[in-house]
């Protein structure tokens, strides 16, 4: 599961995908209203062995939701095949539907800082809840 926040400025997304390459379409999926968002990615970089998109988000996502999210390329679509841009021979006369999917993973957005290295866990209850650890012995009856 990818962790994101509400920022409208761009947000690093680093994944293992199923296959490399620098332009597809990422698609996201709210899954509260069901509504699709795709955004054309050209600039993907690889650095080691994921693949890191920096994306900002139009609209802003919505703190305490879940997202699906998709990887995919359209061979049928020049600009978005990077298999043609690679001289995969497969593809070059052949008219497809088949959608290549490059990776899927769900999305949290949460502005709550979350680092499990400074035992910085997600809280549901974080700001509703107060704990009283303090006792006031004149109402004890013995």
């Amino acid at each position: 599961m990818i962790i994101l926040t509400t920022s409208s400025s761009s947000q690093e997304i680093k994944v293992i995908p199923r296959v490399f390459g620098n332009n597809f379409t990422f698609r996201t999926r709210d899954n509260s209203t069901n509504t699709l968002k795709d955004y054309e990615v050209t600039t993907a970089t690889t650095s080691g062995n994921y693949l890191v998109v920096n994306q900002a988000f139009s609209p802003v996502l919505v703190e305490n939701r879940f997202y699906d999210l998709e990887f995919f390329s359209d061979p049928n679509f020049w600009n978005t095949n990077y298999f043609l841009w690679n001289a995969y021979e497969q593809l070059w006369n052949v008219d497809t539907t088949e959608i290549i999917d490059i990776y899927k993973d769900r999305i949290f957005v949460t502005n709550q800082e979350i680092n499990q290295l400074d035992d910085k866990y997600y809280d549901i209850n974080k700001d509703q809840y107060t704990t009283n650890n303090s006792y006031n012995n004149e109402y004890i009856v013995v």
